[in-house]
């Protein structure tokens, strides 16, 4: 990406996804998106690498549904800081755990391209970790489903 183009893209992420929380969470996604990417350039051994690849398309499939959450999250209840709005607690908390299941996917990837000879069981333990980005990132559209489309209640924030 340019100069130009990064800084249009930037400040389209100000107006659709604030500053604050909700930018954080996005941002942290996308890097951990970037990181997996960055583990499969160092994969030597090719079926582990076209496994690997398969893993790395379905959570790159899931950045724009973190997008449409955070976005979502954002106009209902906008932020310019790290307080989190006590009725979107749950899916902050739930793309948290999505950031924090993706940096371990892209470890576990990173320790299988370090392995030491022929890999029996391939990128099981990668899916597996997988398998739990997937379903968190459920559970945050599912949190941000149950609250509804009303912006006006609940606005205290739990500091952050």
């Amino acid at each position: 990406m340019g100069f130009f183009s990064a800084a249009r893209q930037g400040r389209k992420d100000d107006v659709e996804l604030g500053k604050g929380l909700w930018r954080r969470a996005h941002d942290r996604f996308h890097r951990g998106l970037d990181r997996f990417h960055q583990v499969l350039e160092g994969v030597e051994d090719d079926q582990l690498y076209g496994e690997l690849v398969e893993i790395a398309n379905e959570l790159a499939a899931l950045l724009e549904r973190v997008r449409a959450v955070c976005t979502e999250a954002q106009r209902r209840s906008p932020s310019e800081g790290l307080d989190i709005p006590v009725r979107l607690a749950g899916v902050h908390r739930a793309l948290s755990k999505a950031g924090n299941s993706l940096a371990t996917t892209s470890e576990a990837a990173a320790m299988l391209r370090l392995a030491v000879g022929p890999i029996p069981i391939g990128a099981a333990s990668v899916r597996r970790r997988a398998e739990a980005v997937f379903q968190q990132v459920a559970d945050a559209e599912r949190h941000l489903a149950e609250e509804g489309p009303d912006s006006t209640s609940g606005q205290e924030d739990i500091p952050g």
